[in-house]
């Protein structure tokens, strides 16, 4: 099947950008060209901001209330639950994500984040009146949208992510202008065409297309206020500086290079199981990943040896027959990446215990499941975020020195204790510098914050903490 888009949404209608060269999209499973996709210029970007800027004050979107934007932000919920099962296949196709998780992260997901928002902001007073410090008299706190919201998603869960911005946005009485990644564009313009069908006034979403130029342009746009990313460390640390040159709002959701601590009580054989998709999940695509294991020295070659069976025992093929569990990296330049973090381990003196190769398939830009034990928590594979299915188990003396270990990372995202004491587990995980982290088990939470510490990014999305980064809050005094 071929994928052929020529327009991109602006102001509420499909318009054919002004560049001139698609952008091709590529299966990864079987590498080749299966559609093309338009791209877009800095004027587009222009079209796109202005129009947005519009919706902002037009009556139509401003002069609704929380409940009446609660009631579009349902519609384009309902519209899509009904082709749930089709979005999701559209992330498998072109990201190489295994339809086993594209059903629930890509396709469900979505509607269940906006709904959860309609519900919240339809809650939430707009003002709220508190009694003066010091003196007579009330102040009234107003809570406003904070205007013009830029919005860029990466490849890994293109379709829920773009939701975590796009929900609370809207929600909080945003206009936004999204920009997909290259790799992942089909599905963006499905949301535009479901956001027309749903009665989106016109421009209060706008789809552009295009690579990190587009995406530079419209971050340091005059007329943006807000920038929501989700990306790579190196690629925020350009956003955060043009954003805070320009005194702008931003989020910020970024790298990890999380640990499990596996602690000297825990089932192992359970941990194992647990950690395939705590430390695998899409194909290592993620950024919350534990991909560090930490291992007690008394319980090591247990623990290794049963992650080692583990990643072996993965089935690894086509992304869209659902007893696979690993699918293709999103592209050629991702594979070359991994394989080259693959060929440091083996230099670094770590002892490659799983996988390391590619696995005997036609086409497909497949990496194995790859183990490293005997690894030191200084070297390249144990501090670089990877983004791809390997792991490196590290060794440990006492939980002391685990939490030492877990906490030795530029980053803070995400990570996981194990063990058969809960308690035992809640207060090792307390001590860990990580934005989120769970126990016996990773999953986010919906309703709860999600963010990271250090290089893991700035802000936080989901819940009510994600609902309140698109207000902007004025204190009015009266006596």
């Amino acid at each position: 099947m071929q994928y052929e888009y020529t327009t991109i949404y602006v102001d509420g209608q499909w318009v054919e950008p002004q560049g001139q060269e698609p952008i091709p999209v590529i299966s990864p499973a079987s590498e080749r060209q299966i559609g093309v996709v338009p791209r877009s210029t800095s004027a587009d970007v222009d079209k796109a901001v202005a129009a947005a800027r519009r919706a902002l004050t037009a009556s139509q979107w401003s002069g609704l209330g929380a409940e009446d934007r609660a009631k579009v932000l349902m519609r384009l919920a309902d519209e899509l639950e009904a082709n749930s099962a089709e979005r999701a296949a559209l992330t498998s196709i072109q990201n190489g994500m295994p339809i086993m998780i594209a059903g629930p992260a890509e396709g469900s997901a979505p509607v269940g984040i906006l709904r959860y928002y309609a519900a919240l902001a339809s809650e939430m007073p707009v003002e709220e009146r508190r009694p003066r410090l010091g003196g007579g008299g009330t102040t009234v706190v107003r809570r406003e949208p904070v205007g013009v919201v830029a919005a860029i998603v990466p490849w890994n869960y293109p379709q829920a992510l773009t939701m975590f911005k796009l929900a609370p946005a809207l929600a909080a009485g945003c206009t936004v202008v999204l920009k997909p990644s290259p790799e992942t564009t089909l599905d963006a313009l499905e949301l535009a065409a479901a956001a027309e069908r749903a009665g989106l006034p016109s421009g209060v979403l706008n789809v552009v297309t295009g690579g990190a130029d587009v995406g530079a342009y419209l971050v340091s746009h005059p007329d943006v206020d807000k920038v929501a990313f989700t990306g790579s460390t190196a690629a925020g640390r350009a956003i955060g500086e043009a954003c805070g040159r320009l005194l702008r709002p931003v989020t910020l959701e970024l790298g990890g290079k999380s640990a499990a601590i596996v602690l000297d009580d825990a089932d192992v054989a359970a941990v194992a199981t647990g950690l395939a998709s705590v430390s695998l999940l899409n194909n290592g695509q993620t950024c919350h990943l534990s991909t560090r294991i930490l291992a007690p020295r008394n319980r090591y070659d247990e623990v290794v040896g049963a992650v080692a069976a583990m990643a072996s025992a993965l089935p690894v093929g086509d992304p869209l027959d659902p007893a696979t569990f690993i699918g293709p990296l999103v592209s050629q330049r991702q594979r070359d990446r991994v394989e080259s973090y693959i060929e440091q381990g083996k230099s670094s003196g770590a002892t490659l215990v799983a996988g390391g190769g590619r696995p005997a398939l036609e086409a497909g830009w497949f990496v194995q499941p790859t183990v490293f034990g005997d690894v030191d928590n200084s070297s390249v594979i144990a501090r670089e975020e990877i983004f791809g299915p390997v792991l490196s188990v590290i060794p440990y003396g006492d939980v002391d020195e685990a939490v030492s270990i877990a906490n030795d990372s530029d980053y803070g995202l995400g990570g996981s204790i194990w063990t058969t004491d809960l308690d035992k587990g809640l207060d090792v995980a307390r001590r860990v510098e990580t934005g989120s982290i769970g126990v016996n088990f990773y999953e986010l939470d919906l309703g709860s914050p999600f963010g990271g510490a250090k290089a893991s990014g700035l802000g936080r999305e989901l819940g009510p903490e994600g609902l309140a980064a698109y207000y902007q809050l004025k204190s009015i005094y009266l006596r």
